[in-house]
């Protein structure tokens, strides 16, 4: 199950700095076109090799003080509900304000472990400044620059331990979610399917205490369904409904085998989805897409093919996917969505024989060979697909380090053409022979 780590305080503190150092996002270069980044506020994270989600509360805060000082305490209330752990952010250079007292006594009250994160401690002097922050009652305090990156270890290594373990999956079924901005029609596509009658399922033990499987065993398909949509719990609070839904998806997404990503024809693909797409294709899972209330669009025999256009321009590189229009409200090809489903689910599963991978690439690899580095040919001698629960595939080669991501690309591309791969992240390393 995921682990999600949410970074809460007021604003200024320097929550976005260290969200970029845990994601490393500015490494990122391939998210910098327009419109991605400016709205990225969570992404993944590594340490000592547990991969977990990391959220920047912050940049989902509007902006005027009345509405400001509420927001925050919403989300401080919702990350105590959906996060594993809490990442409590504050200032030495401001020492102790109301705001941050507010958020204490929220925290206090919250079964989850928090984390004290005093920012900005570039000296010793401040170290000793630092101590005040005991004062809010909620455990050890961690004293971290996050603009040098100093004491984020230290932090990471505790924050670490409190992580829930990985479950054992004991359902074999294929996991398929729904997933969306909210009204795009997520629980009318799932009611729609089954019919009103909704066989819950209990979660297994200790995973979601809130998305609902759901069993889908007709015309010959049988999975599980995540459903996001159906459950809100009665919060206290008027609710956050981007950040909330985020969390939600988030969670869902970890479990699923294959997300299926709903888009609103009339609004179209947002920067919300394209983030939640690169989450699914950075965890490799199998994607696809469905476009909804595809009968509010006024149609020529160009409207599918130009909005397909649309979207691979913007979920590029990664376009091989499949998209699937419809209409829950006109029950338009919705047995088309599971059926696109099952596809995506074995393209992640395929295994293909060495003996045949080697006859389809080496052949190709030869007409076009990597192009040579100051005089130095690249040989790829042999392939091979590695076990794992997405496709990953070697190549095994003289001098692995002159291959370069072009070339990389190519290969995949010829991957693709040659072994349908339709909706599936590949990954492939080239290794010393």
């Amino acid at each position: 199950m995921s682990n999600i780590v949410a970074i809460v305080g007021r604003p200024n503190v320097g929550k976005s700095t260290l969200y970029n150092r845990l994601t490393e996002t500015r490494k990122a270069i391939v998210d910098d076109f327009s419109g991605v980044t400016r709205d990225r506020h969570y992404g993944v994270a590594e340490w000592v090799g547990r991969t977990f989600t990391v959220i920047d509360t912050g940049g989902y805060v509007a902006n005027s003080d009345d509405v400001f000082e509420t927001a925050i305490r919403e989300q401080v209330v919702i990350a105590i509900e959906e996060a594993t752990v809490i990442l409590f952010m504050v200032d030495v250079t401001t020492g102790i304000t109301d705001l941050d007292d507010e958020i204490a006594t929220l925290l206090r009250k919250g079964k989850k472990p928090v984390y004290v994160v005093v920012n900005k401690v570039d000296n010793n002097a401040l170290q000793s400044d630092a101590t005040l922050f005991y004062s809010l009652g909620l455990g050890e305090i961690y004293n971290i620059s996050s603009m040098t990156g100093s004491g984020t270890g230290e932090l990471l290594d505790d924050v670490i331990k409190s992580f829930d373990d990985e479950p054992v999956e004991e359902n074999t079924l294929p996991k398929y979610a729904i997933v969306g901005r909210p009204n795009v029609g997520k629980s009318s596509i799932i009611n729609a399917l089954i019919g009103e009658e909704r066989n819950i399922v209990t979660p297994i033990a200790g995973t979601t205490r809130d998305s609902i499987h759901i069993h889908y065993n007709k015309y010959g398909h049988e999975f599980m369904l995540i459903d996001t949509a159906g459950l809100r719990k009665k919060t206290k609070v008027k609710e956050n409904i981007e950040f909330y839904s985020v969390m939600r998806t988030i969670k869902a997404l970890e479990e699923a085998d294959v997300v299926i990503l709903m888009v609103d024809a009339v609004e179209g693909l947002e920067s919300q989805d394209i983030n939640i797409f690169h989450l699914a294709e950075k965890n490799k899972k199998g994607i696809m897409l469905v476009v909804n209330k595809w009968d509010l669009i006024e149609k020529n025999n160009k409207t599918a093919k130009v909005f397909e256009e649309q979207i691979h321009e913007k979920i590029a590189p990664f376009t091989d996917v499949p998209i699937v229009f419809t209409s829950v409200l006109e029950k338009q090809r919705l047995l088309k969505v599971i059926e696109t489903a099952d596809q995506v689910y074995e393209n992640r599963s395929k295994k293909i024989p060495t003996s045949r991978l080697n006859d389809i690439m080496l052949p190709i690899i030869e007409n076009y060979p990597p192009p040579s580095i100051k005089g130095k040919h690249v040989k790829i001698k042999y392939a091979t697909q590695i076990n794992g629960t997405s496709p990953m595939f070697a190549f095994f080669c003289n001098l692995p380090q002159y291959i370069k991501e072009p070339y990389k690309r190519f290969v995949e591309n010829k991957l693709r053409e040659n072994f349908n791969f339709s909706g599936v992240p590949i990954q492939i390393f080239f290794r010393q022979k």
